[in-house]
């Protein structure tokens, strides 16, 4: 069933709008898979943190027309998911991981920062740690001088104490 002139305008603010806070965009063709498996795919997509929509390639190229995603314009071809996020690895993992259980699934071009991405670049996006992952990274790295300094602090009574406990000890030995 074919969109209103109404729908097709709102599905392309929708898209741009997502588009404009995100980093990442990737484009996989979807053709073999059947519902089962790309509502899978969106239920993946969306406890990630990612939007996943099948668009027209004609809205499509409306919604990346003058932004940073202009760049996958010549590559709507075909049946096409279109993913974005704000956390460009968020996005590479979820259609990479899909794509190694379906085979199915093709991943064929990326965007991020006005460039784009190959299959290779898009796949070494999703080896490396997510946003999640890098916090937690960072947050251990900056607590791991302070943690040290409070220790070496704790020293100092402590080692006070064991010499007063065996100063005590040698005197009840005599």
């Amino acid at each position: 069933m074919s969109l209103s002139l109404e729908g097709k305008k709102a599905v392309v603010e929708q898209v741009s709008g997502v588009l404009s806070g995100s980093q990442a965009a990737v484009v996989a063709e979807y053709r073999g898979l059947t519902v089962a498996e790309i509502t899978d795919l969106r239920r993946r997509a969306r406890e990630a943190g990612v939007f996943l929509k099948i668009v027209k390639n004609t809205l499509a190229k409306r919604a990346v027309k003058d932004s940073e995603f202009a760049c996958l314009e010549e590559h709507f071809v075909g049946p096409l998911a279109l993913a974005a996020s704000e956390d460009p690895v968020a996005v590479a993992k979820v259609l990479n991981n899909f794509a190694k259980d379906n085979q199915q699934l093709a991943i064929r071009v990326g965007a991020m920062s006005g460039a784009l991405l190959s299959v290779d670049d898009i796949q070494a996006l999703a080896k490396l740690p997510g946003r999640e992952e890098l916090l937690a990274i960072l947050l251990g790295t900056l607590q791991a001088p302070i943690q040290k300094f409070v220790q070496t602090l704790n020293e100092v009574p402590a080692a006070f104490v064991r010499t007063l406990a065996a100063v005590r000890d040698a005197k009840q030995g005599i």
